[in-house]
């Protein structure tokens, strides 16, 4: 059977790279990016698609004959808080459809993002189980705990496999932050390749697991790619990638920019943020599908600077300012 893949909410910080990743194993003719805007200048099949309308999805499902579906869209953490009910009307809502429209369609494969922030103080702070007792303390970690027990109840009542990941706050230079707690660890790289200071919303030692996006992209794929026996977690899989504070991202970030200047001005996000795992055991994944990371703080900070100045160079450094 032919590989057709649906991407929802192509457009976000993990859903563009995502995609082009998708683009080159399956060809992009089999590759079907939606958001509820389009983009400028991607090349292959786009659909306009608000995740909210369940006859559009179908639409576009029936449309291509597709085969798997990456569900990305949401409400990040930040943002949710600035309107829970918003929040989980939407994440939840565009969930259902997707299971509903997968379990009509007969779906091969189904992806759901969970996140870290389905941990709570239940949780034990260091090497975090992925069973460990859920009681996340925002709408977004709310919706995303929801979401993994619908992901495994549509698998055991109607056989729809339906993968996830729990992911860790993730750090790529191919897109702006898209109103997540962790997303300073990718602000904060702009602003040193811009020459200009930081105010860090967290406190200087808010340790945080976190993983680079390739790590991540590679991780979702492999995931999806393991043989259906072999996945044993039907809610979310931990994966981990690295550990560290704001301080120590200054320290690598000082190697190369001796002059950076960071203000610490910790808000409401830090709150979040002390409700969340210090560290993850994500030995089920390692075991199950084979998960290891490859990236660390040091290779990551010298990926993103490199890959940020080459980004710069080729535009404007006022028009970036701006963008920030």
């Amino acid at each position: 059977m032919k590989t057709v893949v649906l991407i929802i909410g192509a457009n976000g910080q993990l859903g563009s790279v995502l995609t082009e990743s998708l683009k080159q194993k399956f060809g992009n003719s089999n590759v079907i990016a939606s958001d509820l805007r389009s983009r400028e200048g991607y090349e292959g099949s786009f659909e306009i698609i608000d995740a909210t309308d369940i006859n559009r999805i179908e639409e576009v499902v029936v449309q291509y004959k597709v085969t798997q579906i990456y569900h990305l869209a949401a409400i990040l953490s930040a943002k949710g808080e600035e309107t829970p009910l918003r929040t989980w009307d939407i994440n939840m809502q565009t969930l259902f459809n997707v299971l509903e429209v997968s379990r009509k369609h007969n779906i091969d494969r189904v992806f759901f993002p969970s996140s870290i922030a389905v941990f709570g103080e239940g949780a034990p702070l260091e090497n975090t189980p992925n069973n460990a007792y859920l009681d996340p303390a925002t709408v977004y970690g709310i919706s995303k705990a929801a979401g993994e027990n619908w992901a495994q109840y549509y698998f055991l009542r109607y056989g729809l496999d339906v993968r996830s990941i729990r992911y860790p706050g993730v750090i790529g230079y191919q897109s702006l932050p898209g109103g997540g707690t962790t997303d300073y660890a990718v602000d904060i790289y702009h602003k040193a390749v811009l020459e200009q200071d930081f105010n860090c919303f967290l406190k200087e030692n808010a340790t945080l697991p976190m993983i680079f996006m390739e790590d991540a992209i590679r991780a979702t794929i492999e995931l999806m790619d393991a043989p259906k026996e072999d996945i044993h977690t039907r809610t979310s899989y931990n994966i981990a990638g690295i550990s560290f504070s704001p301080a120590e991202v200054v320290t690598e970030i000082r190697k190369l920019y001796p002059d950076f200047k960071v203000r610490y001005e910790p808000d409401f996000r830090q709150e979040i943020a002390a409700r969340w795992p210090n560290s993850i055991d994500d030995s089920a994944a390692a075991k199950d599908w084979g998960w290891k990371p490859k990236y660390d703080l040091k290779l990551i900070t010298t990926t993103m600077i490199q890959k940020l100045k080459e980004k710069y160079r080729k535009g404007s450094k006022n028009q970036a300012a701006l963008m920030l």
